[in-house]
């Protein structure tokens, strides 16, 4: 005991440590090359820390870092490599001051990596702004894409006009009267270029702009209209340079003109007068080559043809974090080919992650928590640095098998993403759990009342199903009522209890088209839930019981300023306590499609065994249909 003692004082004395190289294997998103030198882990006592122009390696944000025992020597291309850099070292920097002794070549795969945040429905605080700025930096994300009008307001200090902010023309209940200003964008872009982030501000016209129609009584797009823009748009440039925002988005989705070819042409020459590269949605009006599209539509042939288009453009078609099931579009990121080709072309310039707050919030910390935004972030950084694909050709929500390259290469993010969930983002409350490996059984599926009645069993992999997707798959023709029922089993080695998320619907945060939260007792969507036959309950009592059932969409409706509530979302809501007997347990879920046009998922993820987390524990085990 006293020769351990002895060794593992000379060790930190000399600032040198034996450890596991988990930082380095869990590292988001992972460097392009990473070369292991030792497997001490050092302290050094310096850094050198230099901007090298010539240094051969294929982009400007490109960076190197060596560490040994003596000092960081960290090489890159710019100061923004310079950046990333830095916040490799974060990563790999133990709580004791640590680092593991390897060399890494790093640089990305896509020069636009971005996050998109619409301030224009729900005004967020200059703080908050600033936090989710940190996040991206963090994770080497370099663009903000800042949505600041839409429908309810003008989110911008305007002089020219004041009438814009005033807050009688704008959506009751929508933060009335709340603009940025001036000083407070310049603000946000400065503190977003020192972490290594570009600000691109959106203004949306001609659409997406009923505010504008009530304050001047004409449209953008009218000879008018074009006139008062025009002024908004040379303050904006004039007290925003182009040395400050090189790139503009002038919006131009959802909404029909009598000339729609004639204002782009007028809102390209603008942004160009002063000059910004203009960057606009597609689907939306037709743009110039010299635009770079966004393009927005998930539909795999249509995005396929939009990118074929002269011109560059952005992947923003792997979808929006408020319509999916959150925990499930962690896997749908991460399996995603970025921009349909997995590297960076004379086309395919990067993508852009959105997030879009239709309904009104009263709470616009719970934004990121209802949207999953953090989990969503995570795999989007890892796909649009690393670039490159996993293999996955399904472009549905299903998530594949534990055995098959994209499911290997799944579970070894999912473990990668815990481990920032649980040291690296304790402050921001990531609201996911990974549960790939999660094997069911599935009756495909009787109407509704048949009970358990076969027509085809399936197979399905992880703690969220998308049913819709599911039947899709196995060519089931959709009726607007219908069920299934859903097993898996569980091995435990003994007597214990888990406690599991349990949810039979995730509402879209967009159109909230929802069956509602459940009568009181029972679960939502009249699903059930049984474990060796013994029907469980939800513990808690609802406290809005049946309230929010929406079988239509509430966009521009009065349903769409009721915010949403964390009961109406099952990762939101306390786990529900589930007893395991010793040996093999059979879960069984009821799952119902009560109504036409309905999201139709299941969820069933274990957190925790006796306290401590699933994936840091051995007591149970998920069990696959080759296991006996």
């Amino acid at each position: 005991m006293k020769k351990l003692t002895v060794c593992a004082a000379l060790f930190f004395f000399f600032g040198l440590v034996k450890a596991t190289d988990k930082r380095v294997e869990s590292m988001i998103p992972q460097p392009q090359k990473i070369e292991t030198l030792s497997s001490v882990h050092v302290r050094p006592l310096t850094m050198d820390s230099r901007v090298n122009a010539r240094l051969k390696l294929p982009s400007d944000e490109a960076y190197t870092i060596k560490i040994t025992k003596d000092k960081i020597v960290v090489r890159a291309k710019s100061n923004q490599g310079l950046i990333w850099a830095n916040r490799t070292l974060e990563q790999l920097k133990d709580p004791n001051g640590y680092y593991p002794s390897v060399y890494i070549e790093d640089y990305p795969a896509f020069p636009i990596r971005g996050f998109m945040h619409d301030t224009g429905r729900n005004f967020l605080p200059v703080g908050l702004i600033k936090k989710h700025i940190d996040v991206l930096s963090k994770y080497k994300i370099n663009v903000f894409q800042w949505h600041l009008t839409d429908n309810p307001a003008w989110r911008i200090e305007c002089k020219v006009y004041p009438e814009l902010n005033d807050p009688r023309f704008q959506r009751k209940g929508r933060d009335e009267g709340s603009f940025y200003t001036y000083d407070e964008i310049r603000d946000v872009i400065e503190y977003a270029a020192q972490r290594g982030v570009q600000v691109v501000p959106e203004i949306d016209m001609p659409g997406h702009s009923r505010f504008f129609n009530d304050t001047f009584g004409f449209s953008m797009d009218s000879p008018q209209g074009r006139a008062v823009l025009e002024k908004c748009l040379d303050e904006f440039f004039t007290e925003i340079p182009a040395t400050l925002c090189p790139y503009f988005h002038i919006g131009s989705d959802e909404v029909h003109i009598k000339d729609p070819k004639g204002f782009m042409q007028w809102a390209e020459n603008l942004v160009s007068r002063y000059n910004r590269t203009p960057i606009a949605w597609d689907p939306g009006l037709p743009s110039s080559a010299t635009t770079i599209r966004q393009i927005w539509n998930e539909a795999e042939g249509e995005n396929t043809v939009a990118a074929q288009k002269p011109g560059k453009f952005l992947d923003s078609f792997m979808g929006y974090l408020n319509f999916y099931d959150p925990v499930l579009f962690t896997n749908k990121m991460f399996l995603h080919n970025p921009c349909g080709t997995g590297f960076a072309d004379e086309r395919a310039t990067g993508g852009v992650l959105c997030l879009w707050n239709d309904v009104r919030s009263d709470d616009k910390n719970k934004l990121e928590l209802h949207n999953g935004m953090i989990n969503g972030l995570l795999p989007f950084a890892e796909r649009f640095w690393k670039g490159g694909s996993v293999g996955h050709t399904d472009h549905s929500c299903l998530t594949p098998a534990p055995d098959t390259k994209p499911g290997i290469a799944l579970q070894e993010f999912e473990e990668r993403l815990a481990f920032h969930r649980d040291s690296l983002l304790t402050d921001c409350n990531v609201r996911w759990v990974g549960s790939a490996p999660m094997q069911w059984e599935i009756t495909l599926p009787a109407r509704r009342g048949a009970g358990k009645d076969t027509l085809s069993k399936v197979k399905a992999w992880g703690g969220v199903i998308e049913m819709d997707a599911l039947c899709k798959k196995h060519k089931v023709k959709m009726s607007p009522v219908m069920d299934a029922w859903a097993t898996t089993r569980i091995e435990a080695q003994s007597d214990t209890t888990i406690y599991a998320w349990i949810g039979y619907e995730a509402t879209a945060r967009s159109n909230r088209i929802s069956n509602g939260i459940g009568y009181q007792g029972l679960w939502e969507n009249d699903g059930r839930f049984f474990v060796e036959g013994v029907e469980i309950f939800p513990a808690a009592q609802w406290k809005e019981p049946a309230k929010y059932r929406y079988h239509y969409h509430t966009w521009h409706k009065p349903e769409e300023e009721q915010p949403f509530t964390d009961e109406q979302f099952y990762w939101m809501r306390q786990p529900v306590s589930v007893p395991l007997k010793k040996g093999v347990n059979t879960i069984e879920m009821y799952v119902p499609r009560v109504f036409a046009g309905q999201r139709w998922t299941f969820a069933f993820i274990p957190l925790t065994v006796d306290g401590e987390k699933v994936s840091e524990v051995s007591g149970i085990r998920f069990l696959q249909s080759e296991d006996k």
